[in-house]
């Protein structure tokens, strides 16, 4: 880090509305009842966690789900600011013990008042200020937090020096672009419902990628399901080549390929180092039942078999003999 960054090498996580999460299990005879603080931010804070790195979690609680949170997120580890909401936080109950996730329950709780938002505001912007990266996780639902604070965030982060790192899509996402993104993951299928790509086609991935980086994000990553994630790196596309895993739970890759990604830079690493951490934390996470976890020396391990492809050879590749004669003929 050079003498403008910010001193300290932990991560601010800014999760609005945390969830409490309770799951229904039966992996043998018996069934089992478990209860987890969740949401975008609580599973990407957890994943820092398991990479080494130090996590302040800035939140909203309210209520009896509230109640129960607190002391679930500080039993994790995170150093947990909150500011007490006067309605209740949210929540979900879902059943896996036929193998497939059942939703039985989901209350995704009420939108912040504008006191919140104004304390939460203050609370997390003073934390995101002394931390070397902010990651800005969005709520649970699109309606519970204006998109609007996601602009002042990222704008008055970036100004300050800080490196705003986000997953988000929508007008969340737009709004976070104009106050500036240091780092952004965003799936081809919110690409595509946000109307910025017209298909899962490559070309129009890689358009809608150029058009991000030009509307405020530095670096831009695109997961692709079950295809190499493409990443735009100074200007450069690759695709983020790796060894296939089978997936126990397909939920959270995503926030944990994020959540590398801020710890690493965190930490002082380059970011083609901290993508190719992403997706082996990201990878490894779907091979567990719990969402932003995972073994740092697996994780570790699996790095050094993630590669960064330069799209134009891949391309190559790909290209036949038929289809490289022809172009030769029309040269």
């Amino acid at each position: 880090m050079n003498g403008d960054d910010p001193v300290s090498g932990h991560v601010m996580v800014f999760a609005p509305t945390p969830q409490l999460t309770v799951t229904v299990d039966q992996p043998n005879d018996h069934p089992e009842l478990h209860l987890h603080p969740g949401g975008q931010g609580v599973w990407q804070a957890r994943m820092v966690m398991s990479l080494g790195v130090e996590v302040v979690l800035c939140a909203a609680l309210g209520g009896e789900i509230g109640q129960v949170l607190e002391p679930l997120l500080v039993s994790e580890g995170v150093d947990l600011k909150a500011v007490a909401r006067d309605s209740g936080s949210g929540g979900y109950v879902h059943d896996r013990r036929d193998g497939s996730r059942q939703e039985i329950a989901d209350v995704p709780g009420q939108p912040l008042s504008r006191h919140e938002l104004d304390e939460l505001y203050n609370l997390a912007l003073g934390e995101g200020l002394s931390a070397a990266v902010s990651i800005l996780s969005g709520p649970n639902e699109p309606w519970l937090v204006p998109a609007d604070l996601y602009r002042r965030f990222a704008a008055d982060l970036s100004a300050n020096g800080g490196r705003v790192v986000v997953d988000l899509s929508g007008d969340h996402l737009g709004s976070a672009l104009e106050g500036g993104v240091f780092f952004l993951k965003v799936s081809h299928e919110e690409l595509i419902r946000d109307g910025r790509a017209r298909s899962d086609d490559i070309v129009e991935l890689t358009r809608a990628m150029y058009e991000l980086h030009a509307a405020g994000a530095e670096t831009v990553v695109v997961s692709r399901a079950d295809q190499p994630a493409l990443a735009l790196i100074d200007g450069e596309l690759f695709e983020v080549e790796m060894p296939r895993l089978e997936a126990a739970d397909p939920r959270g890759a995503g926030d944990s390929m994020t959540a590398g990604v801020a710890a690493v830079v965190a930490g002082g690493g380059d970011i083609r180092t901290a993508i190719r951490t992403g997706a082996a934390a990201g990878a490894l996470n779907v091979t567990r039942h719990g969402l932003g976890t995972g073994r740092l020396e697996s994780i570790t391990g699996l790095v050094e078999r993630v590669r960064l492809v330069p799209a134009d050879s891949r391309q190559q590749e790909r290209t036949t003999p038929d289809e490289l004669a022809d172009r030769a003929v029309d040269r």
